[in-house]
């Protein structure tokens, strides 16, 4: 009697779910035709970074790499700019080689099989499994941090989300709750509702779908749910960079292909040894990247960004070369290197903190332009 009640439990859970989705979801773009190629760019995107931002690059990035071909052909530094902003480039860079070899394997399609999937750069066994589930509307149940939460609540579980017990718990339930007639469907109702309504601050429990059904909701435990493990602390890491400028000209290098951020542009530069100054930092990094002495000129801006755990804080100062030194570097840190005027300095593709110097350069070069163009007026105007 017990398990007859659990099944039918199950399936009006099943059934509450995808009627609240088809009326509740998102007009998400990759949920209009649920084609395979952009299911995989939409979730390797959505890894670290929230669903209206996603949303936002993913249309941009069917502009300019509409399929698998467009994508493999396509220069690196062209994928490198159009992920710009989404942070942990490795993706980046793993979906160009991903490419390259369903072009070159697969004749440019998404594979529809597990093993296939798990063979390609940059796709574990949550991504592939959100292909099949989602792209190819396979029965493989999907778990991510909206799954744990509605599970944790769903279920009251008292064992931490992220510790061994309290995951294979989760996982089970996912296998059990699947709808495996509807999977695509399915998946995507728990991760909405969590998203949307069994959110982790201030949870609508009122007109949540699975009410009735919630233990925690019953037990006013839902606060308290999930248990999450205690969060390592954060990491300050302090920076500094030179902007060297030469006969209108600034200088700019592209990081080593197996840097943190490989095969993006930045001003030369690098953390602060113990005891030294940002300025004093600067100079050595400058060095020791390119050989070049240089003399400070001023301060510009200090500009602060986070990824992970980190908080990085980056000093900038404008920088001149001492005089007699050729303006070609001995590179130690960069594969190559360029001089561009300011204006040119959007087209190449940029870590965070570099990126928001670059668009302060920008908007100084802006502010000098018009104080310039107003005097030329008020002269003319006196003449």
């Amino acid at each position: 009697m017990k398990k007859q009640q659990e099944e039918q439990n199950i399936r009006e859970i099943r059934a509450l779910l995808l009627t609240w989705f088809a009326t509740a979801q998102r007009a998400l773009p990759w949920r209009q035709k649920y084609h395979p190629y952009q299911v995989w760019i939409s979730e390797i995107m959505g890894q670290q970074t929230q669903m209206e931002r996603v949303a936002e690059y993913f249309s941009r990035w069917m502009e300019l790499f509409p399929d698998v071909e467009s994508l493999a052909q396509a220069p690196e530094q062209s994928v490198l700019k159009a992920w710009e902003g989404l942070g942990y480039y490795s993706r980046a860079h793993n979906i160009r080689r991903t490419a390259q070899i369903l072009l070159r394997d697969h004749g440019g399609q998404i594979p529809a099989s597990l093993q296939e999937l798990l063979a390609l750069p940059g796709i574990g066994p949550y991504t592939a499994a959100a292909i099949l589930s989602i792209g190819f509307n396979q029965p493989f149940p999907l778990v991510d941090a909206n799954v744990e939460r509605v599970f944790a609540r769903l279920y009251d579980l008292e064992e931490p989300v992220k510790a061994r017990e309290g995951k294979k718990k989760i996982e089970a339930w996912a296998a059990l709750l699947l709808d495996r007639d509807n999977p695509r469907a399915f998946n995507q109702a728990l991760m909405e509702l969590g998203a949307l309504v069994c959110t982790p601050k201030k949870p609508q429990c009122e007109i949540c779908p699975l009410k009735y059904y919630c233990l925690a909701c019953k037990r006013d435990t839902v606060a308290i749910r999930p248990v999450v493990s205690k969060r390592p602390g954060r990491i300050d890491i302090v920076m500094a960079c030179g902007i060297i400028e030469l006969d209108g000209l600034l200088y700019i290098q592209q990081r080593l292909a197996d840097d943190i951020w490989g095969g993006l542009w930045e001003f030369p530069g690098g953390r602060l040894e113990e005891g030294e100054s940002p300025a004093e930092a600067a100079i050595r990094e400058i060095l020791e990247e390119t050989g070049w002495q240089v003399q400070l000129d001023a301060a510009f801006q200090t500009v602060t960004h986070y990824y992970t755990r980190y908080r990085v804080t980056l000093h900038s100062f404008f920088c001149s070369l001492e005089k007699g030194q050729d303006k070609k570097p001995s590179l130690n840190a960069a594969s190559q290197y360029a001089w561009v005027d300011e204006p040119t300095l959007h087209q190449y593709p940029f870590p965070a903190g570099h990126r928001q110097l670059a668009a302060l350069l920008n908007e100084k070069t802006a502010a000098n332009q018009f104080v310039r163009s107003s005097s030329t007026r008020k002269r003319d105007k006196k003449k």
